[in-house]
């Protein structure tokens, strides 16, 4: 039986930018158009041309090498025809392949939001339509609030559909704009819709406000849709829109949407969801969510130890699918609930090969469950734990001793008159029997002593120039200014981009985080020699 196919939409760029604190330039919107080209989407909505400057000189050009380059825009204004009205003339005179149009679908909308009558509702979704298709432009329009618009009035609803569908629009959308709407009645309205609009000129675009967004679009491609709206990883207004990133690889390697319908994206994209994903946080300048599926740190992680050692055997035992498939990778965690199996897969993960017999594996894991209960935590600092393990089984040396430091934070006024907040760091260290000693002034005592270790390292310099502090977490372990607090530090080698991530604890902030520092200066000389052995 030859498969269906589906379309995928990606509305990042204009759905996603509504989320809070997202803000993109053009150049973000440049990149992640690139990366949309390379995920395999079939349309890349843009943004809204003449709303604003950005997305005006986004559209002075075509952005996409394989995808359909979609303006975004609403229908023409009742009391004004199609070609006397600006917004719609911006909108084909853009540089793009097609044009989605917002309409409205609920009648109430159109009475309070557009005050407005229904008739001219209809007739702007159609002349609209029908002036995109002239332009050679193909037309989309997003019926906003349908759901809500069918339980209120049926009727109207699917005028609204129609009249796109008579006009000539390629895709009639179905939006679930307040997602609120659940699976079934997504299901039975989809259904009902097809009787005015065939189910492969329908697509759905739904919102994570009952955190039903993916699911709701599975049960539409079930009852009829053949189009998908969504964005990278989830993001947009309020709670979110439908997440690609979910939902491309369960459409492709789960039953029945595997053996059903074709998308656009290749299995080589597949395996790169993961790094698209990722690198699209990095240009939200935001943390991954480890716990994301298919595609979180997390994703395929196994922290229990008679787990571990069942997941060891066979894989299939605790993973729905393999993770290279989707570029991600197995995790077998260190912690105070590990056993051997969950060690010596984390070491096989780090390419440290060790016998299972080996006694200095039972003293390394006891000594990982002593410090974790005094607080420290292997599961996110990979960095830590591989120095700390390599120690305990090659004897890698710690390449630097610290004598000593101190820290001071003094506020003053400086010679304008202005107060001001200065900290001070003084670190000594011994490097091959001599002595260093450097002292820095910092954003803080932490930056204060992070650039006093690394001022002066002797014959190690060259290496730790090279080291860049990307993030700094602190959690503070139980109540009162006196807490045991744990801080965790992502580091990055700037010549290689590889990033790692170095646990310190202690009652005292400063100590705490400079145990981390310490931990991300010793890993970085260490895989420099590594790497150069």
């Amino acid at each position: 039986m030859a498969k269906e196919r589906l379309y995928l939409f990606d509305t990042t760029l204009r759905d996603g930018a509504q989320t809070s604190g997202v803000d993109f330039s053009v150049d973000e919107k440049i990149a992640i158009a690139g990366l949309l080209d390379r995920l395999g989407v079939d349309y890349v909505e843009g943004g809204y041309p003449g709303a604003n400057p950005t997305d005006s000189q986004f559209f002075e050009k075509k952005r996409t090498q394989n995808a359909t380059f979609t303006a975004f825009g609403m229908t023409k204004r009742a009391g004004r025809s199609a070609s006397n009205d600006p917004g719609l003339q911006v909108l084909l005179q853009s540089q793009s392949d097609a044009i989605c149009f917002v309409a409205k679908s609920w009648d109430y909308h159109v009475k309070v939001a557009l005050n407005s009558t229904n008739e001219e509702n209809l007739e702007g979704i159609s002349e609209s339509v029908a002036a995109a298709v002239e332009a050679g432009k193909e037309a989309l329009v997003d019926c906003e609030h349908f759901f809500d618009g069918f339980k209120a009035n049926p009727s109207f609803a699917l005028a609204c559909a129609k009249a796109a569908f008579d006009a000539g629009a390629r895709w009639v959308v179905l939006c679930d704009t307040n997602g609120g709407t659940l699976p079934d009645e997504i299901a039975s309205t989809v259904k009902a819709v097809q009787e005015v609009v065939p189910g492969h000129h329908l697509g759905i675009h739904a919102h994570d406000d009952t955190g039903h967004a993916v699911a709701n679009s599975l049960a539409a491609v079930s009852a009829g849709v053949r189009q998908i709206q969504g964005t990278l990883n989830g993001i947009g207004e309020r709670c979110g829109n439908a997440n690609l990133i979910t939902l491309i690889p369960t459409l492709m390697l789960k039953a029945p949407f595997k053996d059903a319908y074709d998308l656009s994206i290749s299995e080589q994209s597949l395996r790169d969801i993961t790094t698209i994903s990722r690198a699209f946080d990095e240009i939200l300048n935001r943390t991954s969510n480890l716990h994301a599926p298919y595609v979180g740190r997390s994703a395929f992680a196994t922290k229990a130890g008679i787990h571990a050692s069942a997941l060891l055997k066979e894989p299939e035992t605790y993973e729905h699918v393999p993770p290279e498939v989707v570029g991600n990778q197995r995790r077998v965690l260190v912690s105070d609930q590990a056993g051997k199996s969950n060690l010596l897969g984390e070491l096989k993960r780090l390419g440290i090969e060790a016998d299972k017999k080996d006694p200095r594996l039972d003293a390394l894991l006891a000594e990982v469950k002593e410090l974790e209960a005094q607080g420290y935590s292997y599961e996110a600092a990979d960095a830590s734990f591989e120095l700390m393990a390599r120690r305990r089984l090659f004897s890698v040396p710690d390449y630097f001793n610290v004598i000593s430091f101190r820290t001071g934070v003094e506020r003053r006024y400086n010679a304008v008159g202005d107060q001001v907040t200065v900290s001070e760091a003084v670190v000594k260290v011994e490097i091959d029997d001599q002595t260093h000693m450097s002292v820095a002034e910092g954003n803080g005592p932490v930056n204060a002593l992070d650039l006093a270790l690394r001022k002066d390292l002797g014959r190690y310099q060259e290496v730790i120039d090279h080291l860049e502090l990307i993030d700094y977490k602190v959690r503070i372990l139980d109540g009162g200014t006196g807490a045991v607090t744990r801080v965790l530090i992502e580091s990055m080698n700037k010549r290689t981009g590889q990033r790692w991530f170095t646990v310190g604890v202690s009652s005292n902030i400063v100590d705490a985080s400079f145990r981390a520092l310490t931990d991300s200066v010793r890993y970085i000389i260490f895989k420099t020699q590594q790497a150069a052995a």
